[in-house]
């Protein structure tokens, strides 16, 4: 007989878990609370314009992600800009240009560190010195400690850190270095820095969030025989003698062989409370990421599709990384995207005057006086964007006390800090507990 499994969350973890799901042969029905797919990375609608909440990099080594995109009918070649590992500041600031040529890893990295400008001798031999390290001791650490900890340990440059090691670890992880991981950002390094060349490519969604996986997610989970309810939040969920019972926010219960809870974090502990009778785990704390959206006149470009910013706080300098994203989507002509990690003090005065910062920011990294004055700005900040990526944290995993109810979601125990690639491989793993033990019985 056919297994019907509800998955509670339309996010990417859950999309995941449904697509695999629904290749499994089960009768799928994906619950989602708000009338938009993607959960913390999705489209929304702002002044007649089609934006994404968050500005997004996903790197080659997102296999999970990339083997789901074209599971779900989705071209990554077409969909998303291929570009080299790199860091490149503005021609105009003082900063660093560094790019990873097509070459066999880990030459790549190797004649990259070689041709890289605005970097002395003493800052390549600390990037080199921190790879080989890395690469000597399996991107292991005995004990994890703060990523500061880590670049104190190995010699890094002031300017190494500043250009390159700083805003990689907000960008990576959404946690200042001080506070973040050394193991988690050691994770990342090795799929990107220690990668082969193809997996530490990074790779620009050209639409959409929305568009680019959970559309196609639920498509090809309703012609698997699924079904898709947006606007559907689910409020309770019981143990029944068989699977479980569904309450839904206009009390329809509907039930189910198995479920997976892919919601955020404080919701799936919520839920789980009520299934389990007791705390499932602890909150965690959060870290927020802004993106202020900048509209030029059409044909206002920059010289290449994404440049890292130098930030400064206590200047009036948030961004980190500014996205043309014109050259990503025609329909976008003008239109750049700033992204501010971490971004907690940087929206203390307002999004108004976040957008003014960052607008004069632009323009004097650029050396480009016309972008101080957009025609149109707007900020969204996702507050609970990610936990905070600290060290030896403690996540849960997806297998729960009961052999038909299983979670999924990018807070999870697992390499990656909070990205998507962590969200999907979730939602597999959630997916895979749930069909071993469907199975079984």
């Amino acid at each position: 007989m056919t297994a019907s499994v509800a998955v509670i969350g339309a996010g990417w973890a859950g999309c995941a878990a449904a697509v695999e799901l629904a290749v499994a042969g089960c009768k799928v029905t994906l619950f989602e609370a708000a009338r938009t797919l993607g959960g913390r990375a999705r489209a929304v609608e702002l002044d007649g314009r089609k934006l994404d909440n968050g500005q997004h990099i996903l790197l080659g080594a997102y296999t999970e992600t990339l083997r789901l995109l074209k599971m779900s009918g989705v071209d990554p070649d077409s969909a998303l800009l291929r570009l080299p590992l790199q860091m490149r500041y503005p021609s105009g600031c003082d900063g660093m240009d560094f790019v990873a040529p097509h070459l066999p890893a880990p030459l790549h990295l190797l004649v990259a560190l070689l041709r890289a400008q605005g970097l002395t001798r003493d800052d390549k031999m600390a990037l080199a010195r921190l790879s080989t390290t890395a690469r000597w001791m399996d991107w292991r650490l005995n004990d994890d400690c703060s990523v500061t900890t880590l670049l104190q340990r190995y010699d890094q440059t002031e300017r190494l850190i500043r250009l390159m090691w700083q805003p990689l670890c907000i960008a990576a992880l959404n946690t200042p270095p001080e506070r973040a991981s050394a193991q988690v950002f050691l994770n990342v390094l090795r799929d990107s820095l220690g990668a082969r060349r193809a997996a530490s490519d990074m790779l620009i969604p050209k639409t959409d969030l929305s568009t680019l996986f959970p559309q196609h997610a639920a498509g090809f989970i309703e012609k698997h025989g699924g079904k898709i309810r947006t606007g559907t939040a689910v409020t309770g969920i019981r143990k029944a003698e068989q699977g479980w019972m569904l309450t839904t926010a206009d009390n329809d219960e509907a039930h189910f062989d198995a479920a997976v809870i892919a919601t955020h974090a404080v919701q799936t502990a919520s839920l789980l409370a009520e299934a389990t009778g007791h705390t499932a785990f602890s909150d965690f704390a959060y870290e927020p990421i802004s993106t202020c959206y900048l509209q030029y006149p059409a044909g206002t470009q920059l010289a290449q599709p994404f440049f890292a910013l130098l930030d400064d706080p206590l200047h009036d300098r948030p961004g980190q990384f500014v996205f043309d994203r014109g050259q990503l989507d025609a329909q976008q002509n003008g239109l750049f995207a700033v992204v501010i990690s971490a971004s907690s003090a940087a929206i203390a005065d307002g999004h108004a005057a976040l957008a003014q910062a960052v607008a004069t920011q632009l323009a004097a990294a650029f050396e480009r006086p016309e972008l101080a004055h957009p025609e149109w700005t707007r900020v969204i900040t996702e507050k609970r964007a990610t936990y905070s990526c600290t060290p030896a944290l403690e996540r849960p995993i997806e297998q729960t006390e009961f052999p038909d109810l299983a979670i999924a979601g990018d807070y999870l125990a697992g390499d990656y800090p909070a990205t998507l690639e962590s969200a999907v491989r979730s939602g597999v793993k959630a997916a895979r507990v749930l069909q071993e033990n469907l199975s079984a019985n």
